[in-house]
């Protein structure tokens, strides 16, 4: 399960971005992962703050999904897009999925309440992402 945030850049960091040239392959994947950390942080923090909180019974929980959560390289689609994703290495030690074990702490399932972490990261990481975006385009325009 990969959460999907897609985030409007604001004009004048297009604006920027066209200003790249030739570099813009070598710069966009750094900007972008500079604000995919900004998101996997919040994602590992809230994840952090639900998992085996509030249960009904002792909590199981190993750890397992915590660890497996990361970010991956910046990659190219084939429209030219740049694309990061956060999301859960796969497959657990016990063969269980972490997508469908996120998915189930996410959204709940009969007599287990929702517990989102996902959700929330991307409207409480919206601008610190866009900022460190900017900030890592600026930088990296000003070493060219």
């Amino acid at each position: 399960m990969m959460a999907k945030a897609d985030f409007k850049l604001p004009d004048d960091f297009l604006l920027k971005v066209s200003r790249l040239g030739d570099k813009t392959d070598e710069i966009l994947p750094k900007v972008l992962e500079s604000g995919a950390e900004v998101v996997l942080a919040k994602v590992k923090s809230n994840l952090s703050s639900v998992v085996g909180k509030n249960t009904k019974e002792d909590s199981r929980s190993t750890g397992e999904l915590e660890k497996a959560l990361g970010v991956t390289p910046a990659l190219q689609d084939r429209n030219g897009d740049f694309n990061v994703k956060i999301g859960f290495a796969e497959p657990r030690s016990d063969g269980k999925s972490n997508a469908m074990i996120a998915n189930i702490l996410e959204y709940g399932k009969h007599g287990q309440p929702p517990k989102p972490f996902l959700k929330p990261a991307k409207t409480q990481t919206k601008n610190a992402c866009i900022n460190a975006m900017k900030n890592k385009l600026e930088s990296e325009m000003n070493s060219l």
